[in-house]
């Protein structure tokens, strides 16, 4: 059975390795984020602004044409759909409310793509709370309209200048910032990493993914399970969504896609299982690209989502006991799965996403199996980079 423990353990992996000043914070959420949380109030709050503002639920797409192309019976559950444009946002609702009810009154948050930020300023914008958001300098760079988007929203939008100045540092410079203001900020991390207990409600945030498809899958096919379900891995939110209901369903293969970059042995890559040991990284034990001393191994894709030299405790998990199955994906196959998916179905992917669709060509599957990916966000943020790489 795959669930979390009280400690905030999935196997071996996960905990709360933090500093002493960074207690009280994390003691307060462990301690009130439960009761909150299964409250009737919640729970009603919750489930309206996923149906009216978020724009839930999000279809499940049979997609003919890509599904001509590899053999298989191929869905999309459509989350680049949601508003803000990915499945960021059930999870900044989710914590929005959960911080208004603990009395906070400022809210602080990280992102590598931009999509968690936009989503952070999104539903602070909705409830009236001050936002800063920290983005790796790089990130900042090539992830220009979602920055401009945080902007209009409100936000104030710190650079990480620090390190690879990428998705790492940014988390950094957030913890920093919640040790010296633990009264009145909570900080929504965007993926399931993180100290206890983060990880384990940023997947039960995300798990109305996997809850709606099994019942569109029921309507659609007649059974609730699916063959495979595929989702890109960076820290692993959307993944964790989508897997969630099928943890302890070993019938159903959960496919993780992470992010090769130039290549496994190029020094440029953010595939963690492949190059990976176990390690702390952001207050939890998990997988990561790390030195023989311990130091981080500074992560490269071309996806500003991936490039994340860790992966979330529960994928971890899923890993060392082979429950999932982790194929690495290199930049240019990805962008090729983006331009196929584009031209075959009419949708352009988020490049995080095309990770997931490459993974088809690196499985082994029956005709006609039932696979679900999971289309965690739309490629308008990227288009920049669709164009710089295609010479559009």
């Amino acid at each position: 059975m795959i669930r979390v423990d009280e400690k905030g353990f999935y196997g071996k992996f996960g905990g709360a390795y933090i500093p002493e000043m960074l207690h009280p914070n994390i003691e307060e959420l462990r301690d009130n984020y439960e009761s909150i949380v299964a409250s009737e109030e919640f729970q009603q709050e919750f489930q309206l602004l996923l149906r009216d503002f978020v724009g839930r639920p999000t279809p499940l797409y049979f997609a003919s044409r890509l599904s001509e192309t590899f053999g298989a019976k191929i869905y999309l559950k459509r989350e680049d759909l949601c508003h803000t444009g990915a499945h960021k946002v059930n999870n900044t609702i989710g914590q929005i409310i959960l911080a208004k009810k603990l009395g906070k009154k400022r809210i602080i948050a990280e992102t590598g793509a931009g999509q968690h930020g936009v989503a952070t300023a999104t539903v602070c914008a909705l409830m009236g709370m001050d936002c800063t958001v920290y983005m790796g300098e790089l990130d900042i760079e090539r992830q220009r309209p979602n920055v401009e988007r945080m902007k209009i929203l409100g936000a104030k939008v710190v650079p990480a200048t620090s390190g690879s100045r990428t998705l790492k540092d940014a988390t950094n410079e957030a913890m920093r910032q919640w040790i010296n203001n633990p009264v009145d900020t909570h900080y929504i991390i965007g993926s399931v990493v993180g100290p206890h207990p983060y990880p384990e409600m940023v997947a039960r945030f995300q798990s109305v993914i996997s809850e709606e498809m099994k019942w569109q899958l029921k309507e659609k096919e007649g059974r609730e399970n699916p063959d495979l379900v595929i989702a890109c891995v960076g820290g692993g939110s959307n993944a964790a969504g989508a897997f969630y209901h099928y943890y302890n369903t070993p019938d159903v293969r959960l496919i993780a896609a992470e992010a090769a970059g130039l290549g496994i042995s190029s020094g440029k890559s953010a595939a963690t299982t492949v190059l990976g040991t176990p390690g702390i990284l952001h207050g939890s034990k998990t997988i990561l690209m790390q030195t023989e001393d311990g130091q981080v191994v500074e992560p490269h894709s071309i996806s500003a989502g991936l490039d994340y030299p860790g992966i979330g405790p529960v994928h971890a998990h899923l890993f060392d006991i082979g429950r999932g199955e982790f194929v690495a994906v290199e930049d240019e196959d990805a962008m090729q799965a983006g331009i196929l998916l584009s031209r075959t179905e009419g949708i352009i992917p988020a490049i995080e996403t095309a990770h997931a669709i490459h993974a088809l060509n690196m499985i082994e599957y029956r005709k006609d199996d039932v696979v679900v990916i999971n289309l965690s966000g739309r490629g308008d943020k990227d288009l920049e980079t669709y164009i710089k790489w295609g010479g559009y």
